[in-house]
């Protein structure tokens, strides 16, 4: 069907025409007055607010600050987990007609130095002592911060005048008087479209980090866009566990909330959110392709290693018809008689499967901040839950393109979101033109013009293709395609997915740049591979199995069937097995997981260089 971007656009625009995130946060507190609109655990319980009093709470906040000193325009860093005081906190700023920017929790203390003495913020919000420490080991590096904003704990610091408690400033604001509510009322109807929404910067697989310019409009056109596509009714349930500091969780699950009205949960931990699924059952759940993984590896290595039988055959019977319909769906084939008799059971036991992970109320799931492999989206559209691939970046709000329900080509990002341009430029990368496209990057307006070109296109810095339907394929990465010795180009996130399918594998590095041959540094998978070993009699300690020669002839068979599937250039000759797990705050991963390469070849140097000197 033959879309009308631009007059999509031109919807768009008059639809959010004058509104900021601070209207649009006004008008769902009057329409949803009495929804949930955060929820979060004490101990056993869960406690909410409704909207109504999350507006009680924005403005009680905002006069707080403002009676401590904040001023319009100024900015504000924010070093907490995901709680409700963070998303009040976000928005009572915004209010007070200043500017949020969140800090990921894994910055050591000089990165924070950087950013908060970058965006010149004067005040900042922490969540407890440990992040004060923190702030406070660089005080005198980032003179401008005029008081730290403590959310739990604030007591202790009581002879400390750097320390004000969050319940102070709350209290504060609920004690003030008709003046300061006209002045919160005349701070936020200032607020500007155009005006900053916040700063989201980038995090760091490449030089020190940018601050993305986001405005209201940015933001209120992106949520409407993606509200069009996917409508919800109030109360619809979601998590918040990734970083706020990252586009992704912040228009998902915090700018999008608003205008959906959905009811978020947080957890606070992300390494929970297995036990946040069984509890909350979402209906909307986002999840970088690390999170999806990990569910897969588990579910399939749970289903390998059932002792009944009986039980593991349906299972595995189950995902196999499961995973037939799927491969035949895409190719736009009929479902034979015979594959048709199998699915009702085949559903029964993948019902199952759903509930177990807590997937089983999901009505829009989506993978996304990095590459997935098609295989693990077919596995979970085997099971019933069809996660659509989402593609986008901080300098587009989030999202680019999205697949549709019904319309899901697995392999591809999906068409572009309603009123956003797209096109191919001559060198095959990706252009991207809509109201989700920023102002550039704060204080560089060198790497700015760099990236966003006069006639309003943002340059990805992605290569891809788009099919005559629209669908975009992301090949890779314009800047990590990577050079062999020979001269031939190797897109390595490509590879390392193929890789990360297999069951011991947890994480991939393609090694080929101006090398002889492509080589693999792999990482073991703790849940599959400490398993898998003690079903062998094999020590069960990631150090001794890195070097076991039973892992490598196992590694070894995985690259010969990941081969097979790669042309003679692209085919893996040698490969190094680490022996730890790559985590952010081992330094190899972002705060999102995604893979610092130039980290990772840099601390690896020693075994990459052993890996060649053995030759192939």
């Amino acid at each position: 069907m033959h879309r009308d971007v631009r007059a999509e656009r031109e919807h768009l625009d008059r639809t959010v025409a004058g509104k900021t995130v601070c209207s649009l946060f006004r008008e769902t507190v009057a329409g949803s007055a009495d929804v949930d609109a955060l929820k979060w655990k004490a101990g056993d319980a869960w406690h909410a607010l409704t909207w109504r009093q999350y507006g009680e709470e924005v403005r009680a906040f905002a006069q707080g600050l403002m009676a401590i000193g904040l001023e319009p325009g100024e900015f504000v860093n924010i070093l907490a987990a995901n709680r409700p005081e963070y998303y009040i906190a976000d928005i009572a700023i915004l209010h007070a007609g200043a500017v949020p920017v969140s800090l990921y929790n894994s910055l050591p203390s000089e990165q924070i130095e950087y950013i908060v003495n970058h965006c010149e913020a004067t005040y900042a919000i922490v969540e407890n002592a440990d992040f004060y420490d923190r702030l406070r080991a660089v005080k005198d590096g980032i003179p401008r911060v005029r008081r730290v904003i403590m959310i739990d704990g604030a007591e202790a610091f009581a002879n400390d005048p750097w320390v004000v408690g969050y319940d102070a400033v709350l209290s504060a604001g609920r004690a003030a008087g008709a003046e300061a509510r006209a002045e919160f009322d005349r701070r936020w109807q200032a607020v500007k479209p155009e005006g900053l929404a916040t700063l989201i910067y980038t995090s760091g697989t490449t030089g020190p980090p940018k601050g993305v310019m986001v405005t209201h409009y940015n933001v209120v056109w992106t949520a409407e866009s993606l509200h069009s596509l996917f409508p919800r009714d109030p109360g619809v349930r979601h998590i918040s566990y990734l970083p706020l500091a990252h586009i992704a969780e912040r228009m998902a699950g915090h700018y999008l909330q608003i205008r959906a009205a959905s009811t978020c949960h947080f957890c606070p931990r992300p390494q929970d959110i297995a036990q946040y699924l069984a509890e909350v059952r979402p209906q909307f759940f986002f999840a970088v392709p690390r999170i999806w993984e990990k569910l897969h590896s588990g579910l399939t290595t749970a289903i390998a290693n059932n002792p009944d039988a009986a039980q593991r055959a349906f299972a595995e019977a189950a995902i196999a018809a499961g995973l037939e319909k799927t491969r035949l769906e895409q190719a736009g084939r009929p479902i034979p008689a015979e594959l048709a008799e199998r699915l009702p059971q085949a559903e029964m036991v993948c019902a199952l499967i759903r509930q177990r992970i807590g997937l089983d109320a999901v009505e829009i799931a989506s993978s996304g901040a990095a590459p997935i492999a098609a295989e693990v989206l077919e596995w979970f559209h085997a099971i019933g839950v069809p996660v659509r691939e989402v593609y986008g970046q901080s300098e587009d709000c989030g999202p680019t393109s999205w697949n549709r329900p019904g319309a899901t080509r697995i392999g591809t990002v999906g068409p572009s979101l309603p009123g956003v341009e797209v096109r191919i430029a001559d060198d095959g990368e990706l252009l991207v033109r809509g109201g989700n496209v920023t102002t550039g990057y704060y204080k560089e307006p060198k790497l700015t013009a760099e990236t966003f070109d006069a006639d309003g296109w943002l340059h990805s810095g992605d290569v891809a293709v788009i099919d005559p339907a629209g669908f975009i394929k992301i090949v890779d990465r314009k800047k990590e395609i990577l050079i062999t010795a020979g001269g031939k180009n190797i897109a390595p996130s490509n590879i390392e997915n193929l890789l990360k399918q297999k069951p011991l594998i947890g994480q991939a590095c393609v090694v080929a740049d101006r090398r002889p041959f492509v080589g693999a540094l792999v990482v073991l998978d703790p849940e599959s591979t400490l398993p898998w070993a003690q079903q062998r009699g094999l020590p069960t300690d990631l150090q001794t199995l890195a070097e076991h020669p039973e892992v490598h002839a196992e590694i070894r068979r995985y690259l010969d069937e990941v081969n097979l599937h790669l042309n003679n250039v692209e085919s893996i000759k040698q490969f190094v097995v680490l022996p730890h797990e790559w985590t952010p705050d081992t330094g190899e991963l972002t705060p999102t997981l995604k893979m610092k390469r130039r980290v990772v070849n840099q601390r690896y140097a020693e075994a990459i260089e052993r890996m060649y000197a053995g030759g192939r």
